[in-house]
């Protein structure tokens, strides 16, 4: 493949950047512009008349999606092909199937690789059924714990927040990621333990993290007098050291061909998203995100919502020169959301080698963060509005509320209210103010696209994850890099394991061997 920046396309991409649209010049942004410029599929609109963009730019971005084959590779991955490696290099080497274990409402894929997983995930959501079936008719569990770390906490837990509106009664869960014992600590003081699961996430059932709060956890159970075997799940790969009947009472199987921060839609996610809002919302929520599968295999940028939102981050961060991007949901239950985007997108994209193994000499995946609106409102729109960096902003809003409680005050409903201010800061970002006083000048330019659903329920909340994952898939497609491993989280963990080494020899009064790690002796003679 071409060098991305000496495609024809993205030749044609710098001249156009060279001047591109200015929002904020009388006649810029009109009510022609904004009917023309929305997408639609599943009920969602993609308005982005907001974006610097012209009908010529998007022509030119439409371009380069078929100069990149950008279609043609997630066709291919759907369809269970290796494209998760770096070509004469060691790598993983591997299918990236997170579409195939959402996929068996209408089994389309017939290709070999891509229909076993859908058989296999199907039938661990058979077996997720029976379990909860049994533990329903026993009617002795209340709450669960999820333990796990990065896509094993993230998606999961931003996903049960998205949609606690629709959980069963009477079911609570829980969250313990991080390794820090006030986690946990806290976590386990808020619960019955008679009433309690555990499910343990892990693939390769050695994260030692993971483990440690398990162990934490284990023994809460033992001094409680109850046996942790009784209340223990597993979520594991087949055949790893979690995958122990003699220590969990039931496991259920996730597969190196599905990353963790693309596993939410697997038994990562399954096993308390099914606990906590029931087998069939957790079904229905598979389905918004198969049915968002199918839209990213359409040609058309214009009908493929997450090609169009990925053609228009790359023209921010590769034309414009944005180093970073705000998710910013007008929806409470997305309050978590925009972290779990924030692993997704900068886990698969923050690389600076392509699928040969050569350096980039561009710009790839920007820094993405991002809160809940309206309260972003009154903190960092501040800096986005008149900060010297332009940030471009991704808005998500909805029609309707969730739980459908709402006020009139002063003639709006909350719902109102809320979307007033969605609208109102997407004008404001594009279009600026002019004033004499340079304090209250606005100078607009800032890009902006609007994703927007009638509600957040099951079926939205997968067909909305989806778009996200598809959306960080094309860009890494059009870039030529590699979405789908994670080596730069390695080192760390490296060093930090060679640091626990020492730290136990210490505390067995041993003698440290400055050689074995000298930095990390170096601080553990100010900390200890």
């Amino acid at each position: 493949m071409t060098s991305f920046r000496h495609l024809k396309s993205v030749v044609r991409l710098n001249e156009l950047a060279e001047d591109p649209l200015d929002l904020t010049i009388e006649g810029a942004i009109t009510s022609k512009r904004i009917d023309a410029m929305i997408a639609q599929a599943l009920g969602f609109q993609l308005f982005y008349a907001m974006e610097r963009v012209s009908e010529t730019t998007l022509t030119a971005l439409s371009d380069l999606s078929v100069e990149t084959q950008a279609v043609l590779k997630m066709t291919q991955m759907q369809s269970g092909e290796v494209v998760n490696f770096i070509e004469g290099y060691e790598s993983e080497q591997r299918p990236a199937l997170h579409t195939a274990v959402r996929d068996f409402f209408e089994q389309r894929n017939t290709a070999e690789s891509a229909a076993e997983a859908t058989k296999l995930a199907y039938k661990e959501c058979e077996k997720l059924r029976e379990f909860l079936n049994d533990i329903e008719n026993k009617g002795n569990f209340t709450d669960m714990v999820q333990i796990g770390i990065g896509g094993s906490d993230l998606g999961p837990k931003a996903v049960y927040l998205a949609l606690e509106a629709f959980h069963k009664p009477h079911r609570r869960v829980h969250f313990v990621s991080n390794v820090d014992p006030d986690d946990p600590s806290h976590v386990f003081q808020q619960i019955d333990l008679e009433k309690t699961l555990v499910v343990v996430v892990s693939k390769s059932g050695s994260t030692l993290e993971t483990l440690t709060n398990e162990q934490f956890a284990r023994e809460k159970f033992k001094k409680a007098g109850l046996n942790p075997k009784n209340h223990f799940l597993a979520v594991t790969g087949k055949g790893s050291p979690m995958d122990d009947p003699q220590q969990y009472a039931a496991s259920f199987y996730i597969w190196d061909y599905i990353g963790g921060r693309y596993s939410a839609t697997s038994m990562v996610g399954g096993v308390i998203l099914a606990f906590a809002l029931g087998m069939d919302r957790f079904l229905e929520f598979l389905r918004g995100a198969s049915a968002m599968d199918k839209i990213a295999l359409k040609q058309d940028p214009k009908a493929n919502l997450p090609l169009l939102s990925a053609l228009l981050g790359v023209w921010n961060r590769n034309f414009l020169s944005c180093p970073t991007t705000a998710i910013i949901p007008y929806s409470q239950a997305l309050s978590r959301f925009p972290a779990h985007l924030q692993q997704l997108d900068m886990e698969s994209n923050g690389k600076q080698i392509d699928k040969r193994g050569n350096a980039v000499d561009f710009d790839t995946g920007p820094i993405i963060w991002g809160e809940p609106g309206t309260n972003g409102q009154h903190s960092f729109y501040q800096s986005i509005h008149q900060g010297t960096t332009v940030v471009p902003l991704e808005f998500l809003g909805f029609k309707e509320s969730q739980y459908r409680d709402d006020i009139v005050f002063r003639g709006t409903t909350c719902q109102e209210k809320l979307l007033a201010n969605l609208l109102a800061q997407s004008i404001a970002l594009a279009v600026g103010q002019e004033s004499d006083n340079p304090n209250k000048f606005f100078p607009g330019n800032r890009p902006n696209r609007i994703l927007f659903g009638q509600r957040l329920d099951p079926y939205a909340m997968g067909a909305i994850l989806a778009y996200y994952e598809h959306k960080v898939v094309f860009q890494g497609f059009i870039w030529n890099i590699n979405s789908f491993d994670q080596e730069g989280v390695q080192l760390g963990k490296k060093l930090a394991l060679k640091i626990i080494d020492q730290m136990a020899a210490l505390k067995q009064k041993k003698p440290l061997d400055p050689k074995v790690f000298p930095l990390g002796a170096a601080y553990l003679k100010h900390i200890q």
